[in-house]
C-alpha cells in the first residue's frame, strides 16, 4: 500500500510516500526555523501562511522522488491533531482535495501517534505492546502502547511540555532556536551537578510530571546572575539542566516499564534526540533487562514518514475520514 502523508501541525511542512507502513520511499521537509528564530518562538500566522506557499510543491516533491506515479497511489493521510489550528488545517485541506482529485482514501492521523510510529521505520521488528515516552515542543506523556491503534496515557505532564522548557530557557540564554539542539551542544563537557535545579513530584497521580517549576527556577537563577553580574558557567548550566529533566522523565518511564512488563520501551518526539535523556534511558533499560528503542535522529522532529507509518494501521483498522475531516488543536491520543 502506497500512501501520500501529509504533516503540517507546527513549523514544519512535510510530505512523504511510505509503503506498508514501514517502508520510506521518500521524506521532504521544508523548515520555517530561520522565519521564526528572530521570534524566539513559532508565530502561528506566520506558520500557517508558509504552509500555503509550500505544501502543493512539496507533495509533487515527495512523489516524485518516491518514483511512483500518482495513479500508483492508494491513499494520502495527514495529521488531523493535534497542533497550531490554522497550521493543521491547511495540511487537512489539501490533503482532502489530494484525496477527492485521486479517488483514494483519506486517512487522519493524530500526530503523537505519529511519532511514536517513527520507531516501526527505524526499527522495522518493533512490534506492540510496549511503553514509550513521547517528548516534544508540545507533548510529555508516557503511553502505552497495547497495539498499533489501542493507545492509554499512563502519565503526562501538568503544565509545561519539556521540549517547550528547553525552547524558553534557550531563548532567555540566547542561544537559539528551537532550544533542544543547542542545550544538548552546550552542555558538552559541563558539570552536570554545578547547579541544583527542582523535581517536581505529582502526588496523586506517581507518573504524572510537572516541568513549569523547573523552568521558573531556571528563568531565576539566570535572571538573578545577570542582575548581580555574576559569570554563569553555560556548559554547567545546560548539562544541569539536561540532568534534572532526564531524572524526572527516566524513573517514571522505568517505572510504567515495570508496571506493563512488556520487555520494550520506546522514545518518540522532538525530545527523544537529546542525548542525556537517550544515554539515561540505556543505561536504566540494561539494567532492568527492558529493551530499548530509539528513533533516528531524522525521524525525531516532525516528519510526515511517520504519519505514512501509523496511517497503514489506522487504514488497516478501519480508520478513514470523509471530506467533512476537521483539524483540532488538541486531541487525546487514545481516541485516534
Amino acid at each position: 500500500m502506497n500512501l501520500l502523508a501529509i504533516e503540517s501541525s507546527c513549523d514544519d511542512t512535510a510530505a512523504a510516500v511510505v509503503r506498508d507502513g514501514r517502508t520510506v520511499l521518500s521524506n521532504c521537509v521544508s523548515s520555517q526555523i530561520a522565519m521564526h528564530a528572530a521570534y524566539g518562538g513559532v508565530v502561528p500566522e506566520i506558520a500557517s501562511r508558509n504552509h500555503i506557499k509550500v505544501i502543493s510543491a512539496l507533495c509533487r516533491q515527495a512523489v516524485e522522488e518516491s518514483g511512483l506515479r500518482l495513479d500508483q497511489l492508494d491513499a494520502v493521510a495527514v495529521t488531523y491533531a493535534p497542533g497550531l489550528i490554522g497550521a493543521v488545517l491547511v495540511g487537512v485541506n489539501f490533503a482532502k482535495g489530494a484525496a477527492m482529485a485521486l479517488d483514494v482514501p483519506l486517512i487522519p492521523v493524530h500526530h503523537v501517534r505519529g511519532h511514536i510510529a517513527a520507531n516501526y521505520i527505524t526499527h522495522p521488528n518493533l512490534k506492540p505492546p510496549f511503553v514509550c515516552l513521547c517528548i516534544s515542543g508540545g507533548t510529555t506523556a508516557i503511553v502505552d502502547v497495547q497495539d498499533y491503534t489501542r493507545m492509554k496515557v499512563m502519565g503526562e505532564t501538568r503544565d509545561d511540555a519539556v521540549g517547550e522548557c528547553f525552547d524558553k530557557v534557550a531563548r532567555v540564554l540566547g542561544i537559539g532556536y528551537p532550544g533542544g539542539a543547542p542545550m544538548d551542544r552546550l552542555s558538552e563537557g559541563g558539570d552536570d551537578q554545578k547547579y541544583h535545579l527542582p523535581h517536581a513530584h505529582v502526588q496523586d497521580r506517581e507518573l504524572d510530571l510537572s516541568f513549569s517549576g523547573l523552568k521558573t527556577a531556571s528563568l531565576n537563577l539566570i535572571h538573578n546572575a545577570e542582575q548581580k553580574q555574576e559569570p554563569l558557567d553555560l556548559a554547567a548550566f545546560a548539562a544541569s539542566f539536561g540532568r534534572t529533566v532526564s531524572e524526572c522523565l527516566v524513573p517514571r518511564v522505568m517505572q510504567a516499564a515495570a508496571q506493563k512488563g512488556y520487555g520494550k520501551v520506546a522514545v518518540a518526539g522532538g525530545v527523544a534526540a537529546n542525548r542525556r535523556i537517550r544515554q539515561d534511558l540505556q543505561r536504566a533499560c540494561d539494567a532492568s533487562g527492558n529493551l530499548l528503542f530509539l528513533p533516528e535522529l531524522s525521524y525525531c522532529g516532525d516528519n510526515a514518514a511517520m504519519i505514512g507509518c501509523q496511517a497503514f494501521y489506522e487504514y488497516q483498522a478501519g480508520h478513514q475520514a470523509g471530506l467533512d475531516l476537521n483539524a483540532y488543536a488538541t486531541r487525546d491520543i487514545a481516541s485516534g
